[in-house]
């Protein structure tokens, strides 16, 4: 095989990777004092001191013990396949290349080559030694006839012998359809992806790379405690829900069917599990050492019941810190994991950045006219609809829940309509509602069973005034009948008031808005419709479109970091007795709630256009250069989210046409077509027979499928996700939960809300415990990492296609313009939601930002 060669030539190569010390956080926060600064002040870490720190010794014996061998592109063997090269073996070490970033180390090679055997088109690289390394690029040089190429590889290596059962492949930054592959590299390409695939079969070990679709039978304990059980979401229609990947863990003891939790990280293909130096491994190290060893310890400080005693408490935590016992402090602080994260100087050990929902003014947020504007330009802005019929109807099964239709009366509402009649109200679309029955009926009798919540379902009313601005006109406030729910809901209708007692039962209705709101964003808007509606696609991608596919090529970076965290989150933030079954008002129904919402989920609304459109928020209006009219003109999430989506669309649109030119391309092509099929059919599988999943048998179908899929990992996460601190970390602005119904006229408690209508706001919203929860989570999930990659940035060499790059450098210019014209927005005193009462603008869909809690900047992907 290798008597091809002669030493004529030799071809040039530089290998760059990266030892395992330097991406491994566990390691980097055993060893690295100051990498965690702080939980509020933020648990972001500084990775920037550590990559000069680190003698990585390994270095010495790389190039004696990892080999490469090419593959030719252009010369097959006698099977037809593409030759094999020689194996051989780094060289000499580079400790200095000026291209290099932190920590990478580049090694020479040197290649036999000669005419017969072509131009390389792939490598099989082995890994002889006892600890894996990052793969990060191999260029090879003075190839006769042809010159450089480059293989972008950013992958895990590990022992060739103890972890793999075929070699590991990777293929020259070239793009190929299926039915365009050179002849010599098919079987290759065909082989990787039956690698990514696997068996279905077995437990995953850490170094495996294998993509399987799995249902969500962990979130619950069953062996360690009976309240810990949860439903099995996925695979049924009463619980059905988007697919995770598979891991293999063994069954509980008390339920086969479920997986037994595990206290250390979940499994992820490899290549997933954050493979660079960024600021997100130190986030996650953050949430996981918050979890494990912090919260515990604030509980047992406060209890699960301790109170604010006024707003000026609430705000201490900001402008002075929260004090804890001697005892509690030397406690954290003995704890090796943690006692980097807080500060000891005294009892004042933690402090909250002020959010910037307070930071102008402390009192704004408690307006009529703010409560509506972050309905429009707030962390949850995908729910307002455009009020169609009155009285407002519910969908619920009335055989089920009996008659559930709004008790609001027109004359409630005519009140505050300056003259205008309810009908006329509702043909200028002039009345909004934000709604919140049905998801929170279906489970309100469970929900205020539990010991920390009694709120309600909500109906909230708005009028368009004549400013631009929404004035709320009703709230009602909805509870399951006492003798049963077949005989439908009791409601109590709230109207505005500015003084005494009512003005404050007018503060608690509008807070048991914003508590479900609070909720549904968490559950639905925020975890359902992004994080776990795009897992399956990643997982999809990776099992049937090879890296030389251009498909892969362009949905890669919207995949980054997107299995890691959410693998996270099912271990820390949204298993049985996690952050959000403690600081949310769902509880321990949280998830189950979410898979009820996600029975009518439908992929095609993610697209922003027709998301508007089915809200009542926009019309069709082919003169308008989106193609549609918005019903409120300033709309921040509306205005700035159509023009990213048209971005998005045009620069899919311009990739995708380099590479198909008709229909029939779509429908030829074998990848791209399994890779639909299983991501519909398996990814999706509770929701397969659908009839609007799109059939992906044209060119515009592609596009637009593409561009939703963009639009989620990207815009949409960053609108519900770097927001969540910037207005929920006060909170008296979203607080989380209500620990008790609204009083009645006479009551004890109404007189306390004309005597004390602080307390009797602190007494009824988020307690001190699950507020310090929340915050420390949500300040945590807001931040950017130090390497973010932006929307209109990828890596150097992602292609070296020069159409693709051309267009990619459009996307990137139109989005540059776009982040001026935000600018400009927000300095438009005639736009009063762009900044509101608080004076905090809107710059959620603003492209691009700088480190840290910015409450701007779209991310290519859900990172974080």
């Amino acid at each position: 095989m290798f008597g091809i060669f002669n030493r004529g030539h030799k071809i040039k190569g530089t290998v760059v990777l990266m030892s395992k010390n330097v991406l491994d956080y566990n390691e980097i926060a055993s060893t690295t004092r100051g990498g965690l600064m702080g939980v509020a002040g933020g648990v972001f870490g500084l990775a920037t001191d550590i990559a000069g720190g680190i003698v990585d010794a390994s270095t010495a014996i790389f190039s004696r013990n990892i080999s490469l061998q090419l593959i030719s592109a252009t010369k097959a063997d006698e099977l037809g396949n593409g030759k094999l090269g020689k194996q051989t073996f780094l060289e000499k070490h580079l400790p200095t290349l000026p291209t290099l970033g932190d920590r990478q180390d580049a090694f020479n090679i040197y290649f036999e080559w000669d005419e017969s055997f072509g131009i390389p088109g792939a490598f099989y690289i082995k890994n002889f030694t006892q600890s894996e390394f990052f793969l990060v690029s191999v260029k090879l040089e003075d190839i006769p006839n042809h010159g450089t190429i480059d293989f972008v590889c950013n992958s895990w290596i590990y022992n060739a012998k103890k972890c793999y059962k075929s070699d590991r492949i990777f293929f020259a930054n070239k793009t190929y359809l299926p039915d365009e592959t050179p002849a010599p590299l098919v079987k290759y390409r065909n082989e990787e992806l039956g690698n990514l695939r696997g068996d279905g079969k077995g437990k995953r070990k850490e170094y495996d790379r294998i993509y399987d679709y799995e249902v969500y039978n962990d979130l619950g304990n069953p062996d360690e405690n009976g309240d810990l059980v949860r439903p099995i979401l996925g695979g049924s229609s009463e619980h059905p829900y988007p697919r995770r990947v598979r891991t293999g863990r063994k069954a509980t003891t008390k339920d086969p069917n479920s997986e037994k939790p595990s206290s250390k990280t979940y499994y992820i293909p490899r290549d997933e599990n954050f493979g660079h130096l960024k600021s997100s491994d130190f986030l996650t190290y953050g949430i996981k050492a918050i979890t494990q060893n912090v919260l515990p310890r604030f509980q047992s400080a406060f209890g699960s019941n301790a109170e604010f005693e006024s707003f000026e408490d609430v705000r201490g935590l900001y402008e002075g810190g929260l004090c804890l016992p001697t005892d509690i402090i030397s406690n954290i602080s003995s704890i090796p994991a943690v006692k980097e994260i807080f500060r000891t100087d005294g009892e004042q050990f933690l402090k909250f950045p002020p959010p910037q929902v307070i930071r102008v003014s402390k009192s704004a947020w408690m307006t009529d006219e703010e409560f509506g504007r972050e309905m429009l330009a707030g962390v949850n802005p995908g729910m307002i609809q455009c009020l169609q019929e009155f009285p407002p109807k519910s969908k619920l099964d009335a055989t089920q829940f009996g008659d559930q239709t709004s008790t609001i009366t027109k004359e409630q509402l005519e009140i505050n309509l300056g003259g205008l009649t309810v009908e006329q109200a509702l043909n200028d679309k002039r009345l909004f509602i934000l709604d919140h029955h049905d998801a929170f009926m279906l489970y309100m009798r469970q929900i205020n069973g539990l010991p920390t919540a009694k709120s309600y379902a909500t109906r909230t009313i708005l009028f368009l005034k004549d400013d631009g601005t929404l004035k709320p006109l009703t709230i009602e406030l909805s509870l399951p009948h006492p003798r049963g729910n077949e005989f439908g809901a009791l409601s109590r209708v709230v109207l505005p008031a500015n003084e005494g007692a009512e003005s404050t039962i007018w503060l608690l209705a509008k807070a048991y808005v914003v508590v479900n709101d609070s909720g549904y964003h968490q559950l639905i808007s925020h975890w359902l419709n992004t994080h776990a509606t795009i897992e399956p696609f990643v997982i999809a991608t990776n099992r049937n479109l090879s890296v030389l596919h251009p498909i892969y090529k362009l949905l890669l970076p919207h995949y980054r970091d997107t299995m890691n965290i959410n693998a996270l989150a099912r271990q820390k933030l949204i298993n049985a007795g996690g952050t959000i079954e403690q600081s949310f008002l769902p509880g321990k129904f949280s998830m189950e709630m979410s898979s009820a919402v996600y029975k009518s989920w439908v992929f095609t609304d993610q697209a922003l256009p027709a998301d508007l459109i089915k809200r009542g928020m926009a019309v069709v209006d082919p003169s308008s250069p989106n193609g549609l009219r918005l019903v409120i003109e300033d709309y921040p999430y509306a205005v700035d989210g159509l023009e990213i989506w048209s971005a998005i669309k045009t620069w899919v649109q311009d990739y995708v046409s380099v590479y198909y030119v008709t229909d029939d391309a779509v429908k030829k092509d074998s990848e791209l077509q399994a890779w639909w099929k299983e991501a519909v059919e398996k990814g999706h599988g509770d929701l397969k027979d659908k009839p609007w999943w799109p059939k992906l048998q044209t060119l515009q179908e592609l596009i637009h499928t593409c561009s939703i899929i963009i639009w989620i990992a990207s815009a949409l996460h960053a609108a519900v996700n770097f927001g969540q601190y910037p207005y929920g970390g006060y909170i008296l602005n979203r607080p989380t939960l209500t620990r008790r119904l609204l009083p009645e006229v006479g009551s004890e408690e109404y007189e306390e809300c004309g005597k004390h209508p602080q307390k009797a706001y602190l007494r009824t919203i988020t307690a001190k415990y699950q507020a310090l929860v929340d915050l420390s989570v949500i300040e945590i999930l807001s931040r950017h990492a130090s390497d973010e990659v932006y929307l209109g940035q990828r890596d150097n060499n992602w292609t070296s296609d020069p159409r693709a790059i051309e267009a990619f450098k459009k996307f990137g210019k139109v989005l540059k313009e776009i982040e001026a014209k935000i600018s400009e927005r927000n300095k438009n005193p005639r736009l009063r939601n762009r900044n509101g009462p608080v004076q905090m603008p809107y710059t959620l869909l603003h492209p691009t930002s700088k480190e840290g809690l910015t409450c701007s900047g779209i991310p290519n992907s859900i990172s974080i």
